[in-house]
């Protein structure tokens, strides 16, 4: 097992984008700022998809520009054509992030494009990604299940994520998007695309809709990966996937890494009262079980 972590933070984005009530574009920025505060050392600080479909993020540019950018971070952004891209660019975004799926029936109800369509889109970002000297981050979902298909065959999540390396990401995340992994499986995924990406290109992305997300990632650790992303406090959801909760709770995997003597550079304690806060201000229950303990004063 790897020695450090990095955990990608993405509850500013993925965290967000599922919240029917607008979140205040002031808290938003709030959220990154503290999170910035934490020691972590990747967040996604939001989304530059057309409003007309994600309105929780329409305040993108308002946001990236109000945020205090630490030179020791990384904020990606998600961008899904080049008229997001060139959004981005405009407030100085140095990184994005591209999105497809590893199931036909996912993307196309999703950004109603068939997965090779969706690459397609990407070449023209990707290739002037490489021009103005722009990171580019890769999620790939559904990678263990789809909510309109069912079973997604291991070979199309191979696929997707060679293409996405091929075409210049240099991470790609393998996102369990309705939470139905478990652990064996998710190590057999992560395996069968390591034989194709190398393993310090691929990053782990799990729900937590059956309680699996932890034993997920530490079967996965197990196999060699070093990042995982997760969202402060649990935050969020899959808009295109009934039901599917959020990320696991960014608390709950630092909490874990500790416990295992891995290194991720976060204060665990700034953390959970950065999750207390978010949760207070989206009036939800804290996601995070490590903050619920914490809030209880249940000692170690």
């Amino acid at each position: 097992m790897t020695p450090d972590v990095r955990i990608v933070e993405v509850g500013p984005r993925d965290g967000l984008q599922n919240e029917r009530a607008m979140v205040a574009t002031a808290d938003k920025i709030e959220l990154v700022d503290r999170l910035s505060a934490t020691g972590l050392r990747s967040i996604e600080a939001t989304s530059f998809v057309s409003p007309k479909w994600v309105p929780q993020l329409a305040d993108a540019a308002e946001v990236f520009a109000g945020i205090r950018r630490r030179a020791e971070v990384r904020y990606p952004v998600l961008v899904p054509n080049e008229k997001g891209y060139e959004r981005a660019r405009a407030v100085g975004v140095e990184e994005i992030a591209v999105f497809t799926a590893a199931s036909e029936a996912f993307n196309q109800r999703n950004i109603n494009a068939s997965i090779d369509a969706s690459l397609e889109r990407f070449a023209p970002v990707l290739a002037r990604a490489r021009e103005d000297g722009v990171s580019v981050r890769g999620y790939v979902s559904t990678v263990l299940g789809c909510p309109y298909q069912g079973e997604v065959p291991l070979a199309d999540v191979v696929r997707v994520a060679r293409a996405l390396h091929a075409m210049g990401c240099y991470e790609v995340s393998l996102g369990d998007t309705i939470g139905v992994g478990t652990p064996g499986k998710a190590r057999a995924m992560l395996e069968a695309v390591a034989a194709e990406v190398p393993m310090s290109a691929l990053a782990v992305h799990f729900h937590d809709t059956w309680g699996q997300a932890l034993a997920n990632i530490l079967a996965c650790l197990e196999a060699g990966v070093a990042v995982v992303d997760a969202s402060v406090s649990g935050a969020g959801g899959c808009p295109y996937a009934k039901g599917a909760s959020g990320n696991v709770a960014s608390e709950d995997v630092v909490y874990m890494l500790h416990g295992l003597g891995v290194s991720t550079g976060v204060d665990l304690d700034a953390l959970a009262e950065t999750g207390r806060w978010l949760a207070a201000r989206l009036g939800h229950e804290n996601g995070s079980k490590v903050g619920r303990a914490l809030d209880a004063g249940t000692s170690t």
